[in-house]
């Protein structure tokens, strides 16, 4: 080992290492000291330093309700606006689909999953679907930014090479791969590990997405390309409105350098986002950090003080992004703590039975504050909101299945069609190429239309 990296080593609480080095061979030496390398070891260590500190929350009296547009007032002008922007090439929508199935019960990348309701399309393929008729609607191919994390990369750029990138231009998808962190020992620090040659490392976090952009040379090929905004979305969601041109028309028109969707909250314990304003600049605050007594707060007319989710559908200006990657060092980490399988100092596994490390995340809402001009537009959960999260219950496949059948019940209500009248939602599917939205769904619709269920349109 050289004796610069032995040094930072010893110096950053890092000994066991030195310790395990002798057990073993040449070549493993060799692939340890590569992985340290890229490892920034006094940043591990003063985050390990911080593990008790709370998250600093806004002084409760400072803290506003937030400004929401409702998207029905002067809609026609503001589509028409995002319709031009994308028309001329300003617009590239970048997806975020680091992470894995592993609370569905694989490990394979969570854009693999079939989500929709009868053909069991991957997300993958239905995000593609619709970013490929939006592109036709508009006669441009619309940059395509695909987000992975070292986990996934590979099985993701296979999956979509062996289904022809479901119909995209092969150079109109961009893969690029987010960073990782170590995880520590939870009681001492020590970077674990999960192979004798391999540390144990997980994704840094939606919020690496700026350094990723950055590092990965994408950032300036964008903006060279002549794009202005970047629509941003996570790849758990199938219900959200891609490059939606409303929402990109009041983006443009406000010039606002950051914007973002909401969805009102049901209950005040719910677990999304929560969206405030602290001295005119938005913040959001995670659920788990948002105290009872701030959660519960009413306004005059009874409803929510705090009432504003956040679905994680965000549309940023580019020169932003940029300004922003310039100091991206300093958005904060956030600190999990999780069981980690890993191989203790006599290179033997241990299965934690209780957490026992602590792994780093970076969240992209952290750069709001920093925006100037930002502007938020109200949705709702029924049109735009359907999470993969969990196997079963609340937020898991079976809910986001129905969550689609229900708003193309509604595309059928809209069009004079009387939906079966039962307890049972019917089975409908609406592929992205035959509409992918109300509008164009009726302009589509065959006149005299008698569906069957169930009921697929391609």
């Amino acid at each position: 080992m050289r004796q610069v990296l032995q040094n930072k080593l010893s110096s950053t609480n890092q000994g066991e290492i030195i310790s395990r080095w002798e057990k073993l061979s040449l070549p493993e030496q060799n692939l340890i000291e590569k992985q340290l390398e890229s490892v920034d070891l006094e940043l591990v260590a003063s985050l390990y330093q911080k593990r008790n500190q709370t998250i600093s929350l806004p002084d409760i009296r400072k803290i506003e309700t937030v400004p929401v547009l409702n998207p029905s007032s002067n809609s026609i002008e503001a589509k028409m606006e995002g319709l031009r922007s994308l028309e001329q090439g300003e617009v590239a929508i970048l997806m975020v689909a680091g992470g894995q199935g592993s609370r569905l019960g694989t490990m394979q990348p969570k854009g693999m999953w079939p989500i929709t309701p009868i053909t069991q399309k991957s997300l993958f393929q239905l995000h593609s679907e619709k970013i490929l008729a939006i592109s036709r609607k508009v006669n441009r191919d619309i940059p395509f930014l695909i987000m992975t994390s070292p986990a996934t990369h590979e099985q993701t750029l296979e999956f979509f090479h062996a289904q022809r990138f479901f119909g995209l231009k092969r150079d109109q998808v961009f893969f690029f791969t987010q960073g990782t962190m170590p995880a520590v020992d939870i009681n001492t620090g020590a970077i674990l590990f999960e192979e004798p040659s391999k540390i144990f490392t997980s994704p840094d976090g939606h919020g690496g997405t700026l350094t990723a952009l950055k590092n990965s040379g994408l950032l300036e090929n964008l903006k060279v390309k002549g794009i202005r905004h970047i629509f941003f979305f996570q790849v758990d969601n199938p219900l959200v409105q891609i490059a939606d041109p409303v929402f990109i028309g009041h983006h443009i028109s406000q010039k606002s350098q950051l914007s973002s969707k909401v969805i009102p909250k049901e209950s005040p314990t719910d677990k999304l986002g929560n969206f405030i304003q602290v001295n005119g600049r938005c913040q959001i605050i995670e659920y788990s950090d948002l105290p009872l007594e701030l959660a519960n707060r009413k306004k005059p007319d009874n409803t929510l003080f705090i009432s504003a989710g956040n679905p994680a559908i965000h549309l940023f200006d580019i020169e932003f992004l940029d300004d922003i990657c310039l100091n991206a060092k300093a958005l904060p980490f956030h600190l999990a703590r999780k069981k980690v399988p890993y191989l203790d100092s006599n290179l033997k596994r241990v299965i934690p039975e209780k957490e026992n490390a602590l792994k780093f995340e970076r969240f992209i809402f952290d750069i709001f504050p920093f925006a100037e001009k930002w502007l938020l537009v109200s949705t709702s959960k029924e049109e735009e909101f359907a999470p993969l999260k969990n196997a079963t219950g609340e937020d898991s496949p079976e809910t986001a299945k129905l969550a689609q059948c229900k708003l193309f019940t509604k595309w059928l209500e809209k069009a004079g069609i009387t939906c079966p009248n039962d307890a049972n939602t019917p089975e409908i599917e609406i592929c992205p190429l035959f509409a992918i939205d109300t509008e164009e769904f009726l302009q589509r619709l065959p006149k005299n239309f008698n569906p069957k269920y169930p009921l697929l349109m391609e």
